[in-house]
């Protein structure tokens, strides 16, 4: 025989954990849409210098309390709009990867103010094997001969790092930073001010050019002064003083020199002597 309480016991049971199990569900969706906020986000990858259409957006809901600064809410707001860094899919598109307004599509709106960006060409040894970039930094090293006569018996072929920490802005036409597989190309665009500009224009005209590759984080500048065919050769760690110009002499003041008159020598005074006796007494006096 069963027992009715027992039953009723598990029915009341059942009805509690229910409407527990409801009112818990209710609570955590109230709260979820009190504590967040929806956002704009990419809909698929979106490389830098892409021009922004609503197409290429969407919003999601977000946690109000990390929201990250610059954060749009309106994707209408994004219209038209370049970007100056990539974004991946579902990745929130702030304000602070984003042109300004007006700004037009392409390599030229990743480029900060003050800056400019030089294509150099590139083969597979001096572009390092492909392994050079967009994103990566990279120092300069020009292969040239010296002007003028060489001093000393050595040669005049030096190797010389004339820029550094300089970064790579594209490759051929991609400029794509997401990549990571080499990829060897013919060209390579720098981003550099406009006085490196100079100087690179000027040793790619002087002689060969190479790429060094170095560390993202490495910011330290070396001061070399190159070396050159003999100190490669020889070991010879004496290097070579650039040739100074000859410096005009400056004229000397005049001496002015005194000269004294010698002293004149004191006269000898003319005197006469007289010998005067007397008796056996014998005596000589002067007048």
């Amino acid at each position: 025989m069963r027992n009715p309480r027992a039953i009723a016991m598990l029915i009341l049971s059942v009805v509690i954990g229910l409407g527990a199990t409801v009112v818990a569900a209710g609570w955590v969706a109230q709260q979820g849409r009190v504590a967040s906020n929806r956002i704009v986000v990419a809909a698929l990858d979106l490389e830098l210098g892409s021009r922004i259409n609503t197409q290429m957006l969407k919003t999601v809901d977000w946690p109000s309390g990390s929201i990250p600064p610059g954060a749009l809410s309106d994707p209408q707001s994004l219209q038209d709009r370049v970007l100056k860094t990539s974004v991946l899919r579902g990745e929130p598109v702030l304000e602070a990867k984003l042109a300004p307004v007006g700004t037009k599509g392409g390599l030229s709106a990743v480029i900060p103010e003050g800056k400019r960006a030089m294509t150099v060409r590139v083969n597979d040894v001096i572009g390092v094997a492909g392994f050079a970039l967009p994103g990566n930094y990279v120092d300069i090293v020009v292969n040239t001969q010296l002007e003028g006569e060489a001093r000393n018996g050595q040669d005049k072929q030096i190797s010389k790092i004339v820029l550094e920490h300089i970064l790579v802005l594209a490759v051929a036409q991609e400029a794509n930073r997401d990549e990571t597989k080499p990829k060897v190309v013919n060209a390579v665009t720098l981003e550099l001010t406009p006085e490196q500009a100079e100087k690179l224009d000027l040793a790619r005209s002087v002689g060969t050019l190479s790429l060094v590759l170095r560390n993202q984080i490495d910011k330290n500048e070396v001061d070399t002064r190159g070396i050159m065919k003999r100190q490669l050769l020889t070991g010879d760690t004496v290097q070579v003083e650039p040739v100074k110009s000859a410096e005009p002499v400056k004229p000397q003041p005049a001496k002015v020199v005194y000269r004294t008159k010698p002293a004149a020598a004191p006269s000898e005074k003319k005197t006469d002597t007289v010998e005067m006796i007397k008796g056996v007494h014998k005596a000589n006096v002067e007048f």
